[in-house]
């Protein structure tokens, strides 16, 4: 009670890796000289490997924002026609950088809760035989909902559109099979399930995506693709790097590789159903109505209730940052996170932590009720690990 430890249990940034913190303060190395060419190949060589991808990945000093711009500017023409699935405040993000660099945006939206489906994506192509790429949040972390990025892959592939995912929360959350599922370009950030703070994005390019590199003509400069590739090739940067954070990323993805990016991904999934199940116990709605996702769990708050009061509680009691909605969704949920580094001790505090709060302002709940939904998940997962390696 008079001791209070800051837990980040929000979509981003969320919880370092001990690790990656302890690598960091290593950044005295010159980027021009061999010790960093090192650490950047390194880095790219283990982007790839826990992508599970043959694509080229290259890394950006920017937030993941960085990185969707990039897709946009060096890989399509002014007037060019595109398709953005807009299911969130990220999805409209899409459609913001897009309609900035001058491209025709066809705009399939859907109700905040709801994923963007793929018979949808389906139809705009065959009404739009001329759209150049479509755009998608792998999970769009403003309302808790994933889309079927294998269905709509399949669905571009058959097209000469180029595929492009955010998956920035989407990645260490949910399988995204980039070469066989057919994502043309995905994007990540640093402060997501890399466990690390802000300031990387990554992007994923096909060979379909770099035959439109040289053809696309809008402007760009910092975030050109051809030239980091050019760079990287070398083991170099274009412009002066992170040097920390990129010292950072390579110890979380040894770490990555240590656990498995397909453990990290139960992991998740594993959180995010506890996280379900406990609210549910207690009485509260779940935001999402179509396929949930794994990064984050977003909840609505109690009638009449403004779920600032949510958020505030946690901090001033607990030290525990979650987050609000977003945009029109502010004061109606909350979000709890659970990519990169959480566990379950995280999930049985923010849950008991809930209760808490729900019965210190008139919601009456019995103490334990969600955190022992939350234990259930954890037992019977548990348990059957156990049994299976026995």
């Amino acid at each position: 009670m008079h001791i209070r430890k800051q837990r980040l249990l929000t979509p981003g940034p969320t919880p370092l890796y001990p690790g990656a913190l302890q690598a960091m303060m290593a950044s005295d190395i010159h980027h021009r000289t061999e010790d960093f060419r090192r650490v950047y190949q390194a880095a790219l060589r283990d982007l790839k490997e826990v992508l599970g991808t043959s694509h080229d990945v290259l890394v950006f000093c920017s937030s993941g924002t960085g990185a969707m711009e990039a897709a946009v500017s060096n890989l399509f023409s002014r007037g060019e026609k595109v398709i953005c699935c807009s299911a969130g405040k990220f999805g409209e993000r899409w459609v913001e950088i897009s309609r900035a660099f001058g491209l025709e945006t066809v705009v399939l939206e859907a109700e905040y809760g709801r994923a963007v489906s793929v018979e949808r994506v389906a139809e705009a192509l065959a009404a739009h035989p001329d759209a150049r790429g479509v755009f998608v949040q792998a999970s769009e972390t403003s309302t808790g909902v994933a889309h079927d990025v294998r269905g709509m892959g399949e669905a571009v592939a058959r097209t000469e559109a180029i595929f492009v995912v955010d998956a920035i929360t989407g990645i260490g959350t949910m399988p995204l099979d980039i070469d066989g599922w057919g994502l043309d370009v995905v994007v990540g950030g640093s402060q997501k399930a890399f466990m690390i703070p802000p300031g990387l994005s990554f992007i994923t390019l096909s060979p379909k995506a770099w035959q439109r590199a040289e053809t696309a003509n809008l402007p760009h400069y910092y975030f050109d693709l051809k030239k980091e590739k050019k760079n990287a090739d070398k083991g170099e940067s274009s412009w002066t790097p992170s040097t920390s954070l990129l010292l950072a990323l390579g110890a979380a993805l040894t770490y990555i590789k240590q656990v498995g990016m397909d453990k990290l991904i139960e992991n998740a999934q594993l959180l995010a159903r506890a996280t379900r199940e406990a609210v549910r116990e207690i009485g509260l709605e779940l935001f999402a109505v179509d396929t949930p996702a794994a990064s984050v769990t977003a909840v609505k708050a109690p009638a009449g209730w403004d779920s600032g009061l949510i958020v505030k509680e946690f901090r001033n009691r607990f030290g525990a940052i979650i987050a609000n909605g977003q945009g029109v969704m502010r004061g109606k949920i909350f979000r709890i996170a659970h990519l990169g580094y959480f566990d379950f001790a995280d999930i049985f505090a923010i849950i008991a932590g809930l209760e808490i709060i729900l019965n210190a302002h008139g919601f009456p709940v019995r103490y334990g009720t969600g955190v022992a939904a939350a234990q259930k998940v954890y037992a019977e997962a548990a348990f059957a690990r156990e049994a299976a390696l026995a």
